[in-house]
């Protein structure tokens, strides 16, 4: 009865066996897996922990070094500021040399300017300041026959005046308006022979209101100029009705000329033909002041000498 239940019961425990013998192995299989597993866990552990180490050594390095780096920056700022410091500070000592030197080069050209330039250019000389009988122009120009009136008799024009001139006359005609030149430049002996025919002709009185004496006339100084026009038959007289005079009134200035004798002058009649050259930037000033130039001192006028030629 015994040996027939237990051959009876072998059967049934063998699959159970088994089962243990492959569960046991797969454990063991397991067991081996997790101990690898969990040595490499530690080994990556343990490297993790060496790389977070060294990391934040690095990261020390480089906050020590930005520390550095910004220190250095705050240094050379400083350095730059007070670099641009010195800069400026020599740029302002520069710029002071410069405009000395500006000034120094200015003064040294305009005292150039006035020993080039003849002082009786800007005199006053009617009936005010007397002339030389020996003095003439240093130069005196031809004025070519298309610009005069007359072809009988030539006329000069001081040299360095006649650009502005013969400007003028151009402009003129570029408007339409024709102007002519009836007499320039007339020398101490030319203006006595005038002077005593006009007194012969007319009378000391008459002579002595629109005739200046030898030594008082501007055309002498070689800067002056009697205008006339077409229509007038050669006469002066009437000049003050011509769309010339007018022309000359609003753009002589432009040229460097102004009209001596006007209405109401202390010196002579008003003589609309006779202009004289002084320069763009006294005429300039005298047109935009309203003024005549016989109304300035003559230390005002002087002043002006230097640019007589600009």
């Amino acid at each position: 009865m015994e040996n027939k239940d237990y051959k009876s019961f072998l059967p049934n425990i063998i699959p159970v066996v088994i089962v243990f013998v492959l569960l046991g192995g797969f454990l063991a299989y397991e067991f081996m897996q997790i101990s690898t597993l969990t040595k490499n866990v530690g080994l990556l552990s343990a490297e993790l922990a060496s790389t977070t180490a060294l990391l934040s050594q690095n990261t020390k390095e480089l906050s020590q070094n930005i520390t550095d780096l910004r220190a250095q920056t705050v240094g050379l700022s400083n350095t730059l500021s007070s670099t641009q410091q010195n800069i400026d500070a020599v740029k302002t000592q520069v710029g002071g040399v410069e405009q000395t030197v500006g000034s120094i080069s200015g003064t040294v050209g305009t005292l150039q300017k006035l020993s080039q330039t003849d002082p009786e250019l800007l005199k006053k000389y009617s009936k005010v300041y007397f002339m030389n009988e020996n003095y003439t122009p240093a130069h005196l120009t031809q004025i070519p026959t298309d610009y005069l009136y007359s072809t009988t008799r030539p006329e000069q024009f001081l040299t360095e005046a006649w650009p502005h001139l013969k400007n003028l006359f151009d402009s003129a005609k570029a408007s339409g308006v024709t102007l002519y030149a009836k007499s320039g430049y007339r020398s101490f002996a030319e203006q006595q022979s005038l002077k005593s025919m006009y007194t012969v002709v007319y009378g000391a009185g008459t002579a002595n209101s629109f005739s200046a004496d030898q030594g008082y006339s501007e055309h002498q100084i070689g800067t002056t100029l009697d205008f006339i026009t077409s229509g007038l038959g050669g006469a002066l007289n009437g000049f003050e009705n011509t769309q010339a005079y007018q022309w000359l009134l609003g753009n002589a200035y432009r040229f460097g000329f102004v009209l001596s004798y006007p209405k109401g002058n202390s010196y002579y009649v008003y003589e609309p033909w006779h202009w004289r050259f002084v320069g763009v930037k006294l005429a300039t000033y005298l047109r935009d002041s309203k003024l005549n130039f016989y109304d300035m001192d003559q230390r005002e006028i002087d002043t002006y000498l230097a640019n007589t030629f600009d």
